[in-house]
């Protein structure tokens, strides 16, 4: 049985944790499938193909961390089975943080360990109000190192010190406040608010919200310098004469919906006109 599972359909992904009976813990087994799930919707978001990806889980808790049993295993690994190992987790937070399209993250229960990491690569996490959030792993002498430059990029570096050296339970309220989360709500109204959120990211331009997060992540690099300067020209240029871009101003003017607001009106972003 597999480990997760990956639905399309409408534009819409739905990666989802699947290992209930173990609170969704990670290991090996499970690193391996998310990294060929993201590899896939890659290619299928830049096409235009996936509009939103939700990441999410079964049952009552979001994700445990780490294996118990995968831990036991890792016990035994040398310097390099370890390194190798964390390569493999690398690539998953790194996959998921760079997806083109618009990410969400559903967290209908306790979020531990690298757990906090996959929310932190979402672009936008909605959690219950039974949601918990833990940097767990100074508890059992460990760090969440692999996963830290994401989650410190949303909680900022002062709150992080605070919570990778004390391993507290953030609760909703808390990852709210902080940033972790992004909105809270009753858990039953989860799913609802994802759908709300869905529906929400449907109205903008595929090939906008795609240029949109990669010119974020390379200003996020170098926020004031010539080159970003230029390139933020470069990107609303190209964008403003492409045919998404132009079809968005005519829609405006026309007082309209745009064409790919409508599922069968839906066309790939084409590239800037010359």
């Amino acid at each position: 049985m597999a480990y997760s599972t990956l639905v399309i359909e409408s534009g819409v992904a739905r990666l989802t944790l699947n290992r209930p009976e173990v609170h969704n813990a990670f290991d090996d087994r499970l690193i391996a499938e998310l990294n060929g799930h993201l590899e896939t919707l890659h290619d299928l978001a830049s096409a235009g193909d996936v509009r939103v990806v939700v990441l999410g889980s079964e049952g009552k808790s979001f994700s445990a961390g780490a294996d118990l049993n995968w831990m036991k295993r890792i016990v035994d690994y040398d310097l390099a089975d370890n390194l190798a190992d964390s390569h493999k987790l690398a690539a998953l937070m790194h996959g998921l943080d760079t997806l083109p399209c618009p990410t969400l993250c559903r967290v209908q229960g306790a979020a531990f360990g690298g757990a906090v990491g996959l929310a932190a690569c979402c672009d936008i996490v909605i959690a219950s109000e039974k949601a918990r959030f833990c940097l767990s792993e100074v508890n059992i002498g460990l760090s969440p190192a692999v996963i830290s430059p994401y989650v410190q990029r949303a909680l900022g570096q002062r709150q992080m010190r605070r919570y990778a050296l004390s391993a507290e339970i953030m609760d909703a309220p808390t990852a709210l406040q902080l940033g972790l989360a992004h909105q809270v709500v009753e858990h039953d109204a989860l799913d609802h608010a994802i759908d709300t959120m869905i529906d929400t990211l449907a109205k903008g331009s595929p090939q906008a919200q795609r240029a949109t997060k990669a010119l974020l992540a390379s200003v996020a690099q170098a926020p004031d310098s010539d080159a970003t300067r230029e390139h933020t020209c470069q990107v609303i240029a190209q964008l403003r004469v492409s045919e998404e871009g132009q079809e968005g101003l005519a829609s405006f003017f026309d007082k309209r919906r745009p064409a790919w607001t409508s599922p069968e009106e839906h066309q790939h972003a084409a590239e800037p006109r010359s």
